[in-house]
């Protein structure tokens, strides 16, 4: 994947904002709520309950299909990321090793059990962030969590953090073009000419940052940013809330999967 290609992917969440689905015109607030609702609940299932966390899949996968979000573009963006949920919980299995379930006759032990709640939970978590962010925008979420009641600072940092991430990659792209345009794009990939392009490529944003910030201040930025468009939450925002509280209480307080296995363990048997 090129240079040019990674940056254009960093703004497709963004794009993927714009929609007209019926998910894209719920309030930003009911989204933010629901989602936050969502990962607290699926991280707060017990560490061995594998089997309870597969209902949590319908959230995530209803919202892609309804919102039109490709479920490949989601699992590419998991992939990136998945390396450091392996590694939280790659030693379980070793470091708990007594038995905590037998199915099919395969006894399988505690840490293997937690090794697979910690990739579910990574899972269903990272990719219900991904669809808030594809269905409201960054900056939605953002301003969305300042009118719930989030400091005016942390949300405008917030802001700021990612607006300037692409002015960062637009600089960072500006230099590397140059270099290959003078090398060919076969000299000049020692790690010392990387080195000189990092220290160039500091300055150069520190020195546009004063620039920028500087201009901030000449139009009378305070430290907020206002938000346009103050409108309550409507019927459609409401219900959205109330059926996902439902779907969480539902799935969290009682034991569905455990009477579905039971169940079918009796028919089978």
């Amino acid at each position: 994947m090129t240079f040019d290609r990674n940056y254009f992917d960093i703004g497709r969440l963004d794009r993927l904002a714009y929609g007209k689905t019926w998910v894209h015109r719920l309030d930003p607030r009911s989204k933010v709520v629901a989602t936050l609702l969502y990962l607290l609940t699926v991280v707060s299932l017990p560490k061995y309950e594998v089997a309870s966390l597969a209902p949590f899949f319908f959230f995530p996968v209803v919202l892609a299909a309804l919102a039109g979000i490709p479920a490949r573009f989601l699992l590419r963006k998991m992939l990136i990321v998945s390396p450091f949920a392996v590694l939280i919980g790659i030693f379980n299995p070793l470091l708990d090793t007594r038995t905590a379930a037998v199915i099919a006759g395969v006894p399988l032990s505690a840490g293997l059990l937690s090794f697979f709640s910690i990739l579910l939970k990574f899972a269903l978590t990272v990719s219900a962030s991904l669809l808030l962010i594809a269905t409201t925008s960054f900056p939605g979420v953002c301003h969305a969590v300042r009118r719930l009641g989030a400091p005016p600072l942390l949300v405008s940092q917030l802001l700021f953090l990612y607006r300037y991430l692409f002015v960062l990659m637009e600089e960072a792209m500006r230099m590397v073009r140059a270099r290959e345009m003078r090398s060919f794009g076969a000299r000049g990939a020692e790690l010392r000419v990387f080195v000189r392009l990092v220290g160039i490529l500091f300055l150069r944003t520190v020195d546009r940052a004063q620039r920028i910030y500087d201009a901030m201040l000449a139009r009378g930025f305070a430290g907020d940013i206002p938000i346009l468009g103050r409108s309550p939450m409507a019927g459609a925002d409401l219900a959205f809330l109330a059926a996902t509280v439902g779907f969480l209480g539902l799935f969290r307080f009682v034991p569905v999967t455990e009477g579905i296995g039971r169940f079918a363990q009796g028919v089978l048997g």
